[in-house]
Formats: C-alpha cells, structure tokens, sequence
C-alpha cells in the first residue's frame, strides 16, 4: 500500500510540476519590476508559457510553435510594456519584465510553464509603491502631505520615512507609530525640501520609492540666519531671492537690533545700504547690498515680501572681516597681522598668501603661511606688496580680507626716527612752490600798480607834456650857451 502512494505521488510530480510558494515583490510606480518564474531545465522540449493577472486576464503567452501574444492593455498601440527575455529560457528562468510599472498593475500574477510532462505554476503578488506630495509644490508655512501608497496595501508592515538619507520623525509621532504612519503632515519649510523615501517593509521583503519635495518661498538663501561674509571697505550682496513664479509684493529690508531673541527689533539700516529697486533687476530678486563695509554694519539683516495673502520673510548675517596691524618693532624690524572676524563661528582655518605685482602689473602668489596671525619683518624687501588672509569653513573658503605691507611701511620707517624716505622729495617741493607763490606775489603787485595808474589817462598826459616842456626848455638854453660861446671866441 505504501508503495502504491509513493508511485502514484511521484507519477503526480513529474506530470503536474511543484506548486511554489507565494512571493512578494516591491516595485516603485515608474520603474522596471521583475516577477521571477524558475524551474529546473529538466526536459529539452520547446516549453509554453503563459503568465495571467488574477482577475485580470492574460498578460503574456508563448506557444510552443514560438508565437507570442499580449494581452490588450500591456500593449497600446502595438508598444509591449511586458516581455520574458528567450535568452534566459535554457535555464529555466521565465521571468516577466513589466515596463514603467503603473499602480493598477499592482496584483497577483500566475506564472505556469509546461515543458513536456512537467508543469510548474509560480504565484507573486506585486506591489507598487509611490510616494505623492499634496500640493506638488507648497508656499512656505502652508499646510504640506506626503503620502506613501502601496497597492495592494499590505496589511501589518512597517513604514519609515527618511528625508536627504536621514531618518524622519515627524513632529509628536514616535518613528514607528501606526497612526497614520504612511503620511506625513507638516508645515512647508526649507527643512522639509529634498528627497523624500518611503521604506515598505513586508515578510522579510523591502520596498522604496521616493518623491521630491520643493517649498516654493525665499529660495536664496535657503534658510535662515546663513552668514555672509564681506571686508572692511568692501561692497557685499544681500541675498534675498523669491521662487521665479512668485512676484513678492511690499518688499522690505531691515537690520535687526541685537539683543532680542525671540521677536528681534527692526533697526536703522547703514548709510551705504543699497536697496533692491537699484541692486536687482528681476522682479523676483529682492537682494540688496552695502556700498562700502564698516565694522559697525555686522548683525542680522531681515528681507519679506508679500505672496499669496502671507507675508514671507528670512534672516541672514553679515559677518565682517578686518585685519588689526601691532605696532612695529624698533629692535626687529617686525609686525604682526591678525584676521579678525566679528562670528568666526564657522571658519575652521587661516591662511595668509602673499600677492606681488611686477612694473607691468602682472600678480603672482608668493609665500603662503596658516595660522590666524602672521608676523613679517618690514625690513625685507621680499615682504613688501599685498598680503591676503583668507578664511575656510567646512564647505571651502567663506572669504578674504587684504593688507598692503607697503602703506604699513611708509607709516611705520625702517628707521627708528620715524622719518619717510619721501621727506627730501617733500621739503624741495615746498621750498619750490614757496618760491613761485613769492614770484606771483611781486607779479601782482606790478599789475596792481600800472592798473592804479592808467585809471587816470589825463593826468598822465599832462604828466607827459610837462616833461617834454621842460626837456626842450633844457634843449633851448644849451642851445643859446653854445651860441653865446661861439661868438665870444670869434670876438
């Protein structure tokens, strides 16, 4: 008897196949899925395949004569979006390759191949995964979902979210809480953009897929109280740019007052401040900007502008750079630099380059030495020139301040007198000028003193007739002392 039912059990497993277990199989909406079909390539004969949705009809079938059919709706418009690969047919893979997987395709599928005697019938249940967010793309502080929807939806899996690759908790919910765990409600932030991931987990099986989420708002900068970084002397950008299909209305900047943490006070903006209807050009860029830094305009600086009934706003700081000279040494020759910055909360390196310009003008970079001070001898020539402190962060260089070693050389001397070597060149210019200012002095003089005279033109013409009266006068009695003269000889 008992052979009889291992006979009849064997004879039943070469005719009909083995029944395999039901698998799971995660796909994301828009991708390739593949449900798998294998079977031990036992016989040599052309097998027929048939793979069906339950419920659903046909999907695709091979004939053993190597004619294939697809049912209607896996192939619009003559476009196959199924296919079973012939290249893996020897061994024994059959399975099915579904195109830019859909939502409705989620479902059970059946895979049966006959191949002689032996028919093997596989079962897999797809489920499609897609993550949607309500609205596509929100105003920040409005109201914001994103949803992981999973058809068919598995009943008791666990669902987590990750945000940017970081795990997310959404506010007053523990990370794997049921309550609604497979949506996310928050308000719209800069914190909230990035690439959203919904993890599935199911049986032993995963499934993810992922959205964008992009908060329409102040897109630069990107988040609040971002530094930016300028030099004494400088001009510097404010960044305040809106999203290009919001047109902000109202737009106001203000720097704000030290001091209040929670509700900051609005206070008088720099004289150099440059408003946006001069320093931008688009009407969705608000930036502004300072003409020329002072030390003074460090702190907080607050843009908003109105859009769609809310009023929007973002804080920035201004982070100012200088750089503090010590006063020479007699003995060395030396001074020290220090860059100095009102925050250097982010800045994690110094660097000191040394620029030359050549008679053309042409600029190398000489010597480069780290640390936040830098002490040089004023008395080589080698230092002479520009002198450039720049300050990295984590992110690469935050910014640059420049000091030229030759205004502090002609302040300072090489000599412990103090004196400059242009005092010479001084003196002989001033003792010249002195001279030419004596010269125009006498000039005017002269003019003043002919102009007092030819005021009076009748006086001068009487002054004129005297003198040459009294020159002829003179003339006459010569005259008749030579005549007298004369006779008296001739007597």
């Amino acid at each position: 008897m008992l052979l009889e039912i291992f006979v009849f059990a064997g004879i039943t497993f070469f005719v009909t196949g083995a029944q395999c277990e039901q698998t799971e199989v995660f796909a994301e909406a828009g991708s390739q899925a593949v449900l798998p079909c294998k079977c031990n390539p036992l016989s040599s004969s052309i097998p027929y395949i048939i793979w069906s949705q339950v419920n659903k009809g046909t999907v695709w079938r091979k004939e053993k004569t190597g004619l294939q059919y697809w049912g209607a709706r896996w192939s619009p418009k003559g476009v196959q979006r199924v296919q079973c690969p012939h290249s893996k047919f020897d061994r024994g893979d059959f399975s099915l390759q579904i195109n830019h997987v859909r939502e409705e395709d989620g479902g059970v599928y059946n895979c049966k191949v006959e191949q002689g005697n032996q028919v093997t019938e596989n079962q897999i249940i797809l489920r499609v995964i897609k993550v949607s967010v309500s609205p596509a793309v929100p105003i920040w502080g409005n109201d914001v979902s994103i949803s992981c929807d999973v058809t068919p939806w598995p009943q008791g899996a666990s669902v987590e979210w990750t945000l940017n690759n970081s795990t997310f908790t959404p506010a007053g919910m523990a990370p794997k809480s049921d309550i609604a765990k497979h949506v996310v409600r928050e308000k719209a932030s800069v914190r909230l953009t990035g690439k959203w991931t919904c993890v599935v987990s199911y049986k032993g099986e995963e499934g993810r897929a992922s959205a964008a989420l992009t908060v329409k708002g102040i897109i630069r900068p990107s988040k609040d109280n971002t530094k930016v970084y300028a030099a004494v002397g400088s001009a510097v950008a404010l960044p305040c740019m809106f999203s290009p299909s919001l047109i902000p209305s109202n737009p106001v900047w203000e720097k704000l007052k030290p001091g209040f943490l929670f509700k900051p006070a609005p206070g008088r903006l720099p004289a150099s401040f440059s408003p946006p209807s001069t320093f931008s050009q688009v009407a969705f860029d608000k930036s502004a900007g300072l003409k020329e830094v002072d030390i003074k305009d460090e702190g907080k600086y607050r843009c908003s502008g109105g859009v769609e009934g809310q009023r929007l706003s973002r804080v920035m700081q201004l982070v100012v750079a200088k750089i503090d000279s010590s006063i020479p040494s007699e003995k060395s020759g030396s001074v020290t630099l220090t860059c100095q910055l009102t925050d250097p909360s982010e800045v994690t390196d110094y660097e000191w380059v040394h620029v030359v310009y050549d008679l053309n003008g042409t600029q190398s970079i000489g010597s480069i030495q780290k640390g936040k001070t830098l002490t040089i001898s004023t008395k080589s020539e080698e230092n002479r020139g520009e002198w450039t402190c720049r300050f990295y962060g984590k992110r690469g260089v935050l910014g640059n301040i420049t000091h030229n070693i030759q205004v502090m050389s002609g302040l300072s001397g090489q000599k412990p007198s103090g004196h400059s070597h242009n005092t010479p060149a001084v003196i002989g210019l001033s003792c010249l000028l002195l001279v030419l200012l004596l010269v125009l002095a006498q000039m005017y003089k002269n003019h003043q003193r002919r102009k007092r005279i030819f005021q009076y033109p009748a006086l001068e013409t009487i002054v004129h007739t005297v003198s040459n009266e009294r020159e002829e006068r003179e003339r006459n009695q010569a005259d008749q002392k030579h005549r007298k003269r004369d006779l008296t000889e001739l007597n």
